[in-house]
């Protein structure tokens, strides 16, 4: 290699039992994957973040599953990857570079072996800390093949991929609301409250890579490919959050305090929230490429590349809320704690897996009354909330490119191209508060129906016993809340399109020199980037006062473009020595483009006032 790259090669995929291609490459010098529920899903490059570097399928830009433009790394199955190449120095030639390193993947290209491949495998799983969510599994499987074959006498190629993975998830969590005090001996720290869970995902990802290439003259190739992928992440959340130090439960006098922190009491009048959370994220991966490559007898080569890839993904998070009773008229429990640089454990009186005792509810009545648009009405606190995000990332990529060879000279071969890439994202937000369909006075609970309880969840990691559990899904689905969409500003402004346009023209140099008894080789080059940046967004507008208080809020579009250009030249040699020595060399001008969330042309703003003055602040 020419530049400073770490590289891996199918053989070595193939041993290896990684559920996706991030688990392949963060085994290379320099990277580190970052984990999600136990699986890999982002890398970092030598310690920045994942927004800093860029991920190619065959040299061609990709859209992401994410919020940003880091590509997800467990949307690709490693089975169907033949190769990667992680460039931590840019040339002028490779499009789409990151600042930290760039992450090309590679498929089969069938007429590159002579030989026919039929390769099929399957793997068990299993995850040894059980079932922690009631109706969640502890088993799971995956599956792979792979067909790869030659035919027109090795004139066209056909490689077709495809795996399938369920796999269960399993974690405990323990998170604290925060801690109240300074840790001074008058005013000891103490834990403010506790919102730990217990989550079990069930991840379902389909993926399928097909290639088709046809030497139609010996100077001319064609190679169509495309990458689908199908990926369902489904979580389901439970614990017991509970009001502590920040609430208005009293500490009993008889606690024990040690290095500035109180490590053992006990809170009465402590009212639970139960949580049933569920958050379910699909997504859809489509990518497509059509390569024609032209080498010519004289030297020179050419090659027109159009590629294109989308995504669109749903997540929908859904909170309901459950507990003795509503706000103040419920029976109330006797925590006691225990906490330690491991966290805090809990004991209790109650039995909140009692179908009996623990219903539908807002045992906290947070969030106050909320009035609709349409006049709906919530009272006693909201019962839940509902959220549901709809994205599309959606890219067209257009290259050109021509070369000469030279055969004398300290200069192997020159080229020359232009890249055209056109990018838009949109964002469209969906928030509701949830209420209970019964609570028409705002004193009303509801059981939990007994077609929906699905047993109870063990929280006795926490010293919490166990809780009830159902599928709050299918209690929205059934029509046992009404939704009443939150008006607030925050969620106005986070809708947003972004469409984003970049013109490359780049000229490289590739060097092949004698030094002596060394061997010089590299390239030098510049990339000129024209961009033209546009994004749409939200105003939020206060237009006064609901008859509950609450802000009522109206919106007005916010067009913001931009266009700028960037000029980046880079050098990169690689002087080997007859010993095998090496001593690699790189300079060069990078950029890296804006997260897409943050280029949301988005503006809030409120005002306090007092007397005759008023105070304006907002953000954007």
């Amino acid at each position: 290699a020419e530049q400073i790259v770490e590289s891996i090669s199918a053989e070595d995929i193939g041993k290896l039992p990684d559920a996706s291609i991030a688990e392949s490459i963060a085994r290379l010098p320099g990277l580190t994957s970052q984990r999600v529920n136990g699986r890999s899903n982002a890398i970092s490059i030598r310690g920045f973040a994942p927004d800093f570097s860029t991920t190619l399928l065959n040299g061609r830009e990709q859209t992401s599953t994410g919020d940003n433009r880091a590509v997800e790394y467990d949307q690709y199955p490693s089975e169907i990857v033949n190769a990667v190449n992680v460039y931590k120095t840019p040339m002028a030639s490779l499009i789409g570079q990151g600042l930290s390193g760039t992450v090309d993947m590679r498929t089969v290209r069938p007429l590159d072996g002579t030989k026919r491949i039929v390769s099929v495998g399957a793997r068990g799983t299993y995850t040894d800390q059980g079932k922690l969510n009631a109706g969640s599994s502890d088993t799971g499987f995956r599956m792979n093949a792979l067909y790869v074959d030659q035919f027109a006498n090795d004139t066209l190629g056909i490689a077709l991929g495809a795996s399938y993975l369920d796999e269960p998830y399993q974690v405990e969590e323990f998170n604290a609301w925060g801690y109240a005090g300074d840790g001074t001996p008058g005013n000891p720290y103490i834990i403010g409250g506790n919102k730990s869970f217990v989550t079990s995902t069930r991840l379902k990802r389909f993926g399928v890579n097909g290639t088709l290439q046809y030497q139609a003259s010996p100077n001319f190739m064609v190679t169509v490919d495309g990458f689908y992928s199908s990926f369902d992440d489904d979580q389901s959340k439970r614990g017991i959050e509970l009001p502590l130090f920040w609430s208005g439960a009293s500490l009993q006098d008889d606690y024990s305090a040690s290095d500035g922190l109180i490590t053992q009491g006990a809170f009465d009048d402590v009212e639970g929230v139960l949580r049933n959370d569920a958050f379910q994220r699909h997504a859809k991966l489509y990518s497509f490429g059509w390569n024609n490559t032209w080498k010519g007898d004289d030297g020179w080569n050419a090659v027109a590349d159009v590629s294109y890839s989308r995504t669109d993904r749903n997540e929908l998070v859904v909170e309901t809320y459950s507990g003795t009773g509503r706000a103040g008229e419920g029976a109330t429990d006797t925590i006691g704690f225990s906490s330690s640089s491991g966290g805090t454990v809990f004991t209790h009186l109650l039995d909140y897996a009692d179908y009996d005792l623990i219903q539908l509810t807002s045992p906290q009545g947070w969030g106050g009354t909320q009035i609709g648009p349409d006049g709906t009405t919530i009272t006693g606190g909201q019962d839940g909330y509902y959220n549901d995000r709809k994205i599309r990332d959606e890219l067209w990529q257009l290259r050109l490119e021509v070369a000469k060879e030279i055969d004398r000279g300290p200069l192997r071969s020159v080229q020359a191209g232009l890249n055209y890439t056109t990018r838009s994202k949109r964002l469209v937000p969906e928030e509701y508060f949830l209420g209970l369909a019964a609570n028409t006075d705002g004193t009303v609970s509801v059981p939990i129906p007994e077609d929906a309880r699905l047993g109870a969840t063990d929280l006795d990691y926490l010293g919490l016993g166990s809780m009830v559990s159902y599928d709050p899904v299918a209690l929205v689905d059934a029509g046992l809340y009404n939704l009443v969409a939150n008006p607030y500003g925050d969620v106005v402004v986070k809708a947003y399109a972004i469409r984003e346009k970049i013109m490359t023209a780049y000229t490289q140099a590739n060097i092949d020199a004698e030094i002596g008894s060394a061997h010089l080789t590299g390239n030098v080059g510049v990339q000129a980037n024209w961009v033209d940046q546009n994004s749409k967004g939200a105003t939020a507008v206060y237009l006064g006062t609901n008859a509950n208080g609450s802000p009522d809020i109206g919106a007005s579009e916010r067009n913001e473009s931009t266009d700028y250009l960037d000029v980046l030249p880079s050098l990169n040699l690689s002087l080997r020595f007859p010993s095998d020595f090496v001593i690699r060399f790189a300079a060069a001008r990078e950029i890296i483009r804006p997260r897409l969330d943050d280029m949301r042309a988005s503006l809030s703003w409120g005002y306090t006032v007092t007397g005759d003055v008023a105070q304006v602040t907002g953000s954007s």
